[in-house]
């Protein structure tokens, strides 16, 4: 289905030449001369974009957009604007215009524009619609997807959860085994009941007993007093044990006595503990792997993985990758007190194309880190680790892949010394102001200069305006 774009201008040659351009590249184009028609053809069209001129008659630039907000207050709004209108195109971006661009542009600029407008709006419309049907749906907390496989696991967690079996999620550390074992427990009948997780490889092996079975008083010296463990505590609720792998071999045994008898004994008690919990547990290794080398009971695999819940690592759901980018930029918005609106193109494509070994765990941590260093409502390349902006097709980056990249010439004979370092400083230069839109000094920045007069050294030296 093609996208709809709405352009509002009363010159009489411009609309016509636009609507034509767009609609060779796919786009349905409406034109409007006036305010009045602009707001008519929104009512009787779908509309996914609007071009709207500042200087129109029977109703101003500003006064359209302000009515378009009343009632579509997502409609991204581009502000086609003369050089001398500048200051209106500001107020109009204070207004919630997604962007403006002076006349006199060529329509290679303009494409650019609408693109970047429409990929920005539909983020954040997919993002809403899936916190609606998470809310309706799903009911799960955090839990971000639009991809085929992490449907398939959504509709998997929805059976599981109506039933009290054990279940073993799997999946790459980073993929998200906690948040699904909280949608597990928040759509089941246990859902009023606790909910405490408890990580085995976090936990020295002396101190994992009592961590899950509690004490009695004098059990050990320190025992001043009894101590209820997470069994006890999780009652009527759900205990989830991450990374259940790296659990010691006698712990194994203990923990299918508790599976097998729903009953455990206190660390120096005589005196039977019946309990009412399920058991959901996750982890990052082969557990089939390991039973083969006796490293995991084949018992205890079992009576865990009763139900299993494979899930997929990021690289293999690209789909998500933006999705998940776009629900952190909000939580970090709301706990750093920052505004970031959207991601550039750029820092998109990166994104896309990086294999995130870390998982989602990693990506929360660069937007996190990227919102923390830019300064406006655009996330840059920038502002995304080497490891990221230094990768090729997703892989590890090495020494030489910044030059692959942006160094691209080739000497064909010899040459000095000399002319090499100037032919890297005149790319590295030209990719550094690039990247930041020629805003010198965060330039400077990225290419590591103190100060950014040794960035306009070198400008001078190479002839770079």
């Amino acid at each position: 289905m093609s996208l709809g774009i709405l352009i509002v201008d009363d010159e009489p040659h411009l609309p016509h030449q636009l609507a034509r351009y767009l609609r060779k590249r796919g786009y349905d184009v409406y034109t409007a001369s006036d305010g009045e028609a602009g707001l008519r053809e929104l009512q009787k069209n779908t509309i996914d974009l609007v071009l709207l001129d500042l200087r129109l008659p029977k109703l101003s630039g500003l006064e359209v957009l302000r009515r378009i907000r009343e009632h579509e207050a997502e409609l991204p709004v581009v502000i086609l604007t003369a050089y001398g209108d500048v200051q209106t195109a500001v107020e109009a971006m204070k207004l919630g215009a997604s962007d403006y661009i002076l006349k006199g542009f060529d329509l290679e600029e303009l494409l650019l524009v609408v693109k970047r407008a429409l990929d920005t709006s539909a983020m954040s419309r997919e993002l809403r619609q899936l916190k609606r049907e998470r809310s309706d749906n799903y009911h799960f907390n955090h839990v971000v997807g639009h991809s085929e496989r992490m449907h398939a696991v959504f509709e998997l967690v929805s059976k599981i959860a109506r039933s009290d079996a054990s279940v073993l999620i799997t999946g790459e550390s980073g993929t998200g085994k906690e948040v699904i074992a909280h949608a597990i427990h928040e759509q089941s009948p246990r859902a009023s009941g606790p909910f405490h997780p408890l990580n085995c490889a976090a936990i020295a092996h002396n101190l994992l007993e009592s961590e899950l079975f509690g004490y009695e008083q004098y059990a050990f010296t320190d025992a001043k007093k009894q101590k209820r463990g997470l069994l006890e505590l999780a009652e009527g609720g759900t205990l989830f044990l991450d990374e259940i792998g790296e659990m010691p071999l006698d712990m194994q045994a203990k923990l299918l006595r508790v599976l097998e008898t729903r009953s455990f004994f206190r660390l120096g008690g005589n005196k039977e503990v019946r309990i009412n919990v399920r058991i959901l547990a996750a982890t990052n290794r082969d557990l089939e792997l390991a039973m083969k080398d006796g490293s995991f009971r084949s018992d205890l695999y079992y009576r865990l993985a009763v139900l299993k819940i494979p899930l997929p690592p990021l690289r293999e759901r690209p789909a998500d990758i933006l999705l998940f980018a776009a629900h952190f930029i909000e939580d970090f918005n709301r706990s750093l007190g920052r505004n970031v609106r959207k991601l550039a193109p750029e820092t998109q494509r990166l994104l896309q194309n990086y294999s995130w070994p870390g998982n989602i765990r990693e990506l929360k941590n660069v937007i996190e880190r990227a919102i923390i260093l830019s300064s406006g409502e655009e996330l840059l390349p920038m502002h995304l680790p080497h490891e990221i902006v230094g990768s090729k097709d997703g892989q590890a980056p090495s020494p030489i892949d910044p030059w692959e990249q942006w160094f691209n010439a080739r000497p064909t004979g010899p040459v000095s010394l000399e002319e090499i370092n100037g032919r890297i400083e005149r790319h590295f230069i030209r990719w550094a102001l690039e990247t930041t839109r020629h805003n010198r000094t965060r330039a400077a920045e990225l290419l590591g200069f103190a100060k950014v007069d040794q960035l306009r050294y070198l400008m001078r030296k190479h002839g770079i305006d």
